[in-house]
Parts: C-alpha cells; sequence; structure tokens
C-alpha cells in the first residue's frame, strides 16, 4: 500500500489551468469519493487553492491511482488526459509524503513562509475526514502533516520576514513608529495595493485608516472593506497633516504629493514626523519629498530592496525546515511500514492456525479414544508445533518493521503463503492423496504425534499410538 499524490501547482500550470481545475467545498469532496468508489484507493482527499490542485490517494496499485487521479482531473477540466499531462506532476510513497509535508510547511508555496496553506490544509483534512473519505493511514499522516507544518513555523523564522511589497511597507513603518496602534495612516489611492497594506495595517494594531482617492466613491467603499474612513481628495493637505503615516498607490501619470505639499503639512504638524511610503509606478510621490527634515520617503525599489533581502533570509530558514521535513518523514515511514508487517503477520498466524485445525479434524476418528487430558496435549502440541515454526519468521518481519525492505519482505511473505490470493494456505494443503495413501500419511503424522506426547508424559513410546490406532488386530 502506498500514498500517491498527483496534481499542479503554479509551478507546472498556467492560471487558466489552475482555475480549469479549481474545486470548491463540494467538488473537493465529490471528486475524492469518486476516486473511493471507482476502487482506485481506500482512502483520498483533494487539496484546492488558488495556486494548486492536488489529489492524494492510498492504495496498493499506485499506477492505477495515478490513472485514476488523471482522469478525474480531465474530466472536471473538459480535457483530455494527454493534454493535462505536461502540467502534471506524481509522486508515490516516501516522496508522495514528503511532497505533503513541504506542501503544509509552505516550503512548496509562491510566497516560501506564507501560513495560509495551513489552514486551507487543515479544512480540505476535515472535510474529507468527516465526508468518510480518510481512515486509519491518512488521518494519521494528515495530523501528523500539520504537526510538522507547525514544527517548522516554531522552530525556524521562515514566516517571520515580510516578502510582499505592501508587507514590507508596514514593517518600514514599525521600524520607524514601533507600534502602530497610536497612530494615523493616510492611504492615498483605493486599488488592490492599497487595501492589501491597509489590510496588514489593520493587523498591525493601526485604528485610524483615513482613505482619500480622486473618486471619492471608490474611497467610500475601500474605507469600508478595511474599517477605515473616507476623505475628500480636495484636502490632502489637511490630511496629510493629520497622518503619521502615507501610502500611495494611484494610477496618476504625475506626483501626486509634492515637495512643497509636504513642507506645509509638516508645519501644521509642527514637525513631527511623516513616513511616507510611494508604492506606486510611475512614482506618485516627489522624490525631493526625501530632503525635507523629518520627511522620510520609501519607494518601489526601497521596498523591494526589503523584500529581497527578506526572501533571502527565508531561504536560509527553509534549509532548517526542509531537515525537519527529512526526519519527519523517517518518523511516519517507520509507522506506515509497519502497518504491512502487522497484518501480514496475523493473517500468516491465522493460514497455519486453520491448517493446523483442520488437519486435527481429519484425523478426529483416530483420536476419539482418547481422553479429555490427551486431546489438550495434542492439541498443545500442535499449537507449540505451529509457533515454534512461526517465531522466527515473525521475530523476523518485526525486525524489518521499520526498514527500506520491509515492503519486499510483506510481498515475498504474502506470496510464498498465498495470503493475498484468491486461494489460501490451507487450500495447498488439502491436496492429500485419498484412500489408502491418505491414510497412510494421517497415520504417519499421528505416530509422530503420540510419540511427543509419550516423551513428554514420561510414558514409554507407543502407549498413546494404541489410543490412535485402536485396538486388535484391524490396525494390521
Amino acid at each position: 500500500m502506498l500514498v500517491v499524490v498527483t496534481g499542479i501547482s503554479h509551478k507546472t500550470a498556467s492560471l487558466e489551468l489552475r482555475e480549469r481545475l479549481a474545486l470548491d467545498e463540494a467538488g473537493a469532496l465529490r471528486m475524492a469519493r469518486e476516486l473511493l468508489d471507482g476502487g482506485a484507493a481506500c482512502e483520498a482527499l483533494a487539496l484546492s487553492t488558488c495556486n494548486r490542485t492536488e489529489l492524494y490517494l492510498y492504495g496498493r496499485d499506485s499506477p492505477a491511482a495515478r490513472r485514476a487521479a488523471v482522469e478525474r482531473l480531465a474530466q472536471h477540466a473538459g480535457a483530455a488526459a494527454a493534454e493535462l499531462e505536461p502540467s502534471l506532476y506524481s509522486y508515490s510513497g516516501d516522496a508522495a509524503i514528503a511532497h505533503l509535508f513541504r506542501v503544509t510547511s509552505s516550503l512548496d508555496s509562491m510566497v516560501v513562509g506564507e501560513a495560509q496553506i495551513v489552514a486551507q490544509m487543515k479544512a480540505a483534512y476535515q472535510q474529507a475526514c468527516e465526508g468518510g473519505c480518510t481512515s486509519v493511514v491518512f488521518n494519521r499522516l494528515f495530523r501528523h502533516a500539520l504537526e510538522v507544518g507547525k514544527r517548522v513555523r516554531t522552530e525556524t523564522a521562515i514566516g517571520e520576514r515580510p516578502v510582499s511589497v505592501s508587507s514590507a511597507a508596514v514593517e518600514l513603518a514599525l521600524q520607524v513608529f514601533g507600534k502602530l496602534k497610536d497612530h494615523t495612516v493616510l492611504i492615498v489611492g483605493a486599488g488592490d495595493t492599497s487595501e492589501l497594506t491597509a489590510t496588514h495595517l489593520k493587523a498591525h494594531g493601526i485604528e485610524r485608516i483615513l482613505v482619500t482617492n480622486r473618486t471619492f466613491a471608490a474611497a467610500e467603499e475601500l474605507a469600508r472593506r478595511v474599517g477605515g474612513r473616507a476623505v475628500p481628495f480636495e484636502d490632502l493637505e489637511g490630511h496629510l497633516a493629520a497622518a503619521d503615516i502615507v501610502i500611495s498607490s494611484t494610477s496618476a501619470p504625475h506626483f501626486v504629493v509634492t515637495r512643497e505639499l509636504v513642507e506645509r503639512a509638516l508645519k501644521r504638524r509642527r514637525h513631527r514626523p511623516i513616513f511616507l511610503i510611494d508604492i506606486a509606478v510611475p512614482r506618485d510621490l516627489d522624490p525631493e519629498i526625501d530632503r525635507v527634515r523629518n520627511a522620510y520617503l520609501y519607494d518601489i525599489d526601497d521596498l523591494q530592496r526589503v523584500v529581497e533581502q527578506n526572501r533571502g533570509e527565508r531561504e536560509k530558514e527553509a534549509h532548517h525546515a526542509e531537515r525537519i521535513v527529512a526526519e519527519e518523514l523517517r518518523s511516519v515511514n517507520d509507522w506506515l511500514r509497519s502497518l504491512e508487517v502487522v497484518p501480514t503477520i496475523a493473517t500468516l498466524r491465522g493460514a497455519v492456525e486453520q491448517i493446523r485445525r483442520a488437519e486435527l479434524e481429519r484425523l478426529g476418528g483416530k483420536l476419539a479414544d482418547l481422553s479429555d487430558e490427551q486431546r489438550a496435549r495434542v492439541d498443545m502440541l500442535t499449537a507449540s508445533i505451529v509457533n515454534k515454526i512461526l517465531h522466527m519468521p515473525t521475530v523476523k518481519m518485526k525486525e524489518v518493521a521499520g526498514s527500506r525492505d520491509c515492503a519486499l519482505y510483506v510481498d515475498a511473505v504474502r506470496t510464498l503463503f498465498d495470503l493475498g490470493g484468491n486461494g489460501s494456505a490451507q487450500e495447498s494443503h488439502d491436496d492429500v492423496p485419498e484412500g489408502a495413501a491418505a491414510e497412510d500419511a494421517a497415520d504417519v503424522g499421528a505416530s509422530a504425534v503420540a510419540h511427543d506426547l509419550d516423551t513428554a508424559a514420561g510414558g514409554p513410546p507407543g502407549a498413546t499410538i494404541h489410543h490412535l490406532r485402536g485396538t486388535g488386530t484391524d490396525d494390521a
């Protein structure tokens, strides 16, 4: 049995293809159930985010599982499987589990270290679990993956340094002002970047957010979304005087804020410092502002340098995170390999025990004259023989439970004893010739058992065989 993952991500597929393969919650659960109903796996889970769609399966035939996954993805996208193949990746066994751990640890994310993927993975697992698509293996595996993600974020600084322009702007503001709670922010512009920056500021405690835009309705809408207050663009100087932090991101073809405007605003502020961040291209803020005392100006290039420096630091932390993933992979593999050993040992013992009981039943007539004590001794002796025969195979199987060769041993035992085939170990022992030859075989077995019983009981050889064979000349 192997874990298999098949899917696409931002690394392998275009946005257009990712959109075609995206799954909502109902679609993800439905696809997992279809894979289970089709027999491709005994456990299944679908993960779908803006950057990836992946199908995780647990089954005995990994190529068949992959084929089924590709077929489902192609059907959902309304495309031929061959069309998807160049953008697909598939892993099985150790590689699949390592991929799961790397995804949950955000090592495979577009922005390494981002925290959103942990919540997305947790939601996908909970949905699959509640939908009856997971069992022993995936319940253990995905909980372990979430713990790996938590450990990576706890033991490394992979998520601490911002690697987006908007988050870098907030980091610079924190460096200048320390705590942001008691400061006022002015957002100039009402686009996506402005909203993202305002969201980051809100997360860091900013309570007073002013939003201005040439189109007042757009300012009102953004202010509503970020919990701020829209203010008229016509009084930009007054708003600058009220703001400690100014973040500008418009599409204006010329400077929106000039040096003279900032100088007048600073006089009204009694020269209290003002921090200005220009995220726009072309620039919104006059570069000459940086020459004004108590005005601190940063543009997109400054922010990009911060981003690149932070990205480099995250990459260093990622190396530590990869070591954690490798360590956790070894841990979970020991458990997964033992899953194959335990039922194989149990199945082997059950098959041999079935043979033992069948042989005793075959000798039922010969044992009829034994006393209850003697029959108990026969049962105990045969059980002891079975246990001694199986002792070393059991010990060896347990020894290899955590090794890479575990699957080879398991497959060898199952094949040699036909534990997984259509037949059974018992059937191979039932091919005993009928008639006199069968009786002779039974007598030989009975004689051996009787000799052992006599010896164990301290009696003379032949004492028990008398009861096994009966009396008088009928035994001649």
